[in-house]
């Protein structure tokens, strides 16, 4: 069965895209910094007959990257990365005259540099897969310009940057950077707390994620509306 490694899974987009994996037969090494959640969505992957590593930890740290690709390798390898742990930089979102700039670092620290550690320890494993690939959850404030989310959007620019540089490098691995759009995750009540209005599941985002593991298009940058043929 192929593995997958997917990053902040215990909640969220993570948790939806593990469902969705799971339910196809992919055997999972799942990763949140939160133990009861992790284990919740844990559990309830492993409800499908997969085969699941739940690890607890920071992906800022080498131990627990290094971790979570051995764990990968005991389960036979690792066939798909999803870089999708985030961190906000400020919560809630403030405008840059405001941002900390330890809030920043940690940005940066977690959505760019840790995603090119994951990258570099699950190479060698990727290299040797039938169809490696590799997933960078983006933002489309990554590439527009909306107040208060300039921290986080510079850190998912940094990252999208990463992920077409790695394309080119490494052309037998597929490298997708994703804009999932916006999302009912604790995430973004966290980054604008205020905003009441109805959100799209991370369950129905899933599947665009999905397809891009079906038809493996070329690597590169895709939005899950498109994806999904959904019109905004």
């Amino acid at each position: 069965m192929p593995v997958a490694i997917i990053t902040g899974a215990s909640k969220g987009l993570g948790r939806a895209l593990a469902r969705a994996l799971a339910a196809r037969g992919w055997d999972l090494v799942l990763d949140a910094r939160t133990a009861e959640a992790l284990k919740e969505t844990a559990a309830a992957v492993a409800s499908y007959g997969t085969r699941v590593e739940a690890l607890t930890g920071d992906v800022t740290d080498p131990v627990h990257r290094a971790e979570l690709v051995a764990a990968a390798g005991r389960l036979g390898g690792c066939d798909l990365l999803v870089n999708n742990a985030s961190a906000l930089g400020a919560e809630p979102l403030v405008r840059l005259e405001r941002l900390p700039l330890d809030g920043l670092r940690r940005a940066l620290e977690v959505n760019v540099v840790a995603a090119l550690g994951l990258v570099q320890e699950a190479l060698p494993l990727l290299r040797g897969a039938r169809a490696g690939a590799v997933i960078t959850v983006s933002s489309d404030a990554a590439a527009e310009a909306y107040g208060t989310w300039g921290g986080y959007g510079a850190s998912k620019a940094a990252l999208d940057q990463l992920a077409a540089v790695l394309g080119v490098e490494e052309p037998g691995i597929a490298v997708w950077a994703v804009d999932p759009g916006d999302m009912a995750t604790d995430l973004y009540a966290a980054a604008v707390p205020d905003d009441g209005d109805p959100r799209p599941d991370p369950a129905g985002v899933a599947p665009a994620f999905v397809r891009l593991l079906d038809e493996r298009p070329a690597s590169g940058r895709y939005g899950a509306s498109v994806l999904l043929g959904v019109r905004r």
